[in-house]
């Protein structure tokens, strides 16, 4: 189901009609798993404020790509006004359980 959704939302991203609205909401991320050593690339959600971007995981407990970003975090890659740009991404779950990921862009 998720893999379907993530396809989805994918290819709106890349569509000449929806793409250029889709892009100002979702963007792709791409990290290195910690134990694993992979490297994924996933669409999420954001927000972005500056060289700040927050990114709202939804029904944190039924993912665990953001827990690679746990305690002082990790480098992250997204896609974002068309060009890949590095940052460092860090975690927290708050007092509700609900978890945000903070990314500050790193370079142009």
């Amino acid at each position: 189901m998720i893999g379907g959704v993530n396809a989805w939302v994918s290819g709106l991203r890349r569509s000449p009609r929806w793409g250029r609205f889709v892009r100002k909401y979702f963007t792709v991320i791409t990290y290195t798993g910690r134990r694993s050593g992979r490297t994924f690339t996933t669409p999420v959600g954001y927000r972005r404020t500056g060289d700040t971007v927050r990114i709202g995981v939804v029904a944190p407990d039924a993912k665990n790509w953001w827990r690679n970003f746990t305690g002082e975090g990790g480098p992250i890659t997204l896609h974002l006004d068309e060009v890949d740009r590095q940052g460092h991404a860090i975690a927290r779950r708050d007092e509700k359980g609900r978890v945000a990921v903070t990314v500050r862009l790193t370079g142009p």
